[in-house]
């Protein structure tokens, strides 16, 4: 069974990340992720809209699982490599894709958004806990690849992103709709209608002309996810070292708590 599930209406299509608890992207949900956009293009799809789970978007990376292959670098490869895949299929599709961020999104749950067309995310029903969504890789011991850095600075700008990306910050949703880093802020049970309402004005439009424009827009987006951009096996060297690997077995040992 897919790990991405698929709902149609009025031409556009929403792939929900389906991986209890927190959509963590491991090698079978990225594939997942690849598949079900590809049928849906297939399929005549004219907008995707790209939801996870309440509360949690995406959790990014599955940790657990990646330490689990030990230094098995071919396997680890094939890990990273399933990942960015998934990253440049939304990036490549030909028809707009809208995230729609019902929780919190660290590090490969934010680059799956950033791929995006647009990012509508959710307000926390409880303002004493914001949902967060950022590149916090530096906070566990990873670099994160000069293309996903282009991705940070096309949304917020060159210097902010560098702020942000170097010191691995989580920025509460208020903050990232303040800066940019996403479109708009919703109540959580709207983020979902509020994604497909903004395909619809998209869709009312000359389809030949906008696609045209958009492809030319997004050029970059398409060039930050290649792999000369993402570096993989310098990122692999990354993964070894020692020193991240002190610091992914602490947040192991958090996440166990």
């Amino acid at each position: 069974m897919s790990l991405v599930e698929t709902h149609a209406a009025d031409g556009i299509v929403e792939l929900k990340l389906a991986r209890a608890p927190v959509n963590a992207l491991n090698p079978a949900l990225c594939g997942d992720l690849r598949t079900a956009l590809a049928a849906a293009i297939a399929g005549g799809a004219q907008g995707i809209v790209l939801s996870g789970g309440t509360k949690v978007f995406s959790a990014g990376l599955d940790v657990p699982y990646l330490v689990s292959l030990g230094d098995d670098r071919a396997a680890l490869m094939a890990a990273w490599e399933a990942f960015f895949n998934a990253a440049l299929a939304i990036a490549e599709s030909p028809v707009p894709v809208v995230a729609a961020i019902g929780g919190h999104a660290p590090a490969g749950g934010c680059v799956l958004a950033l791929c995006c067309d647009y990012r509508v995310m959710a307000r926390s029903e409880d303002p004493a806990k914001p949902y967060r969504i950022g590149l916090n890789e530096t906070q566990v011991g990873l670099v994160v690849p000069i293309g996903i850095l282009r991705l940070m600075q096309r949304v917020v700008g060159v210097y902010r992103a560098e702020r942000l990306v170097v010191a691995g910050d989580m920025v509460e949703a208020e903050r990232a709709e303040r800066i940019g880093l996403v479109d708009e802020l919703v109540d959580a049970e709207h983020v979902s209608a509020r994604a497909r309402e903004w395909l619809s004005q998209l869709l009312r439009l000359p389809q030949p002309v906008m696609r045209q424009t958009r492809a030319i827009a997004r050029a970059d987006v398409i060039a930050a996810m290649q792999p000369e951009q993402i570096q993989l096996p310098r990122f692999i060297d990354a993964w070894s070292d020692p020193s991240t690997q002190a610091a992914l077995q602490a947040l192991l040992a958090r996440l166990g708590k």
